[in-house]
């Protein structure tokens, strides 16, 4: 059995094995940036829904179940059409959504329509989305107070 002689009685190995470099990495401080930023986001993802801000008329009915994306179409008071908050016309309106659900027709569409507008207005938005192929159109309204 041969012995390799460091020349100091073993003490370099010793010291060695003491004092190694660390290889770990600490990641309480890059946890704790991330939960700063979750809260963050959950506070402020709300408040950043687009809106024309119109009168909604209150009704009874049931709250349907929200999907991942909703699209929504507002119609003021004066007859304009807003998609999400962008003024598109009639015309345009079922080519732009076709465009962002990619032929998607079984996605919900909201359908927002201040209470001062015409019916036949809310009811000209509606019918020509469901010629269209899209089925899946919903009324929103405010609750009774």
């Amino acid at each position: 059995m041969q012995m390799h002689n460091t020349g100091n009685g073993g003490r370099r190995t010793a010291f060695a094995k003491r004092h190694r470099q660390m290889s770990e990495i600490n990641v309480t401080p890059f946890v704790d940036v991330m939960l700063v930023l979750l809260v963050v986001f959950m506070v402020t993802a709300p408040l950043l829904t687009v809106g024309v801000p119109i009168d909604l008329p209150n009704s009874e009915a049931n709250n349907l179940p929200e999907n991942d994306t909703p699209l929504s179409i507002t119609i003021d008071e004066e007859g304009r059409i807003y998609l999400q908050d962008e003024e598109v016309d009639l015309e345009q309106m079922v080519a732009r959504i076709t465009v962002i659900f990619e032929n998607r027709k079984e996605d919900r569409i909201y359908v927002h329509g201040d209470q001062g507008v015409n019916y036949g207005r809310v009811m000209e938005v509606i019918g020509l989305l469901n010629g269209n192929g899209f089925s899946r159109v919903a009324m929103v309204t405010d609750p009774p107070r």
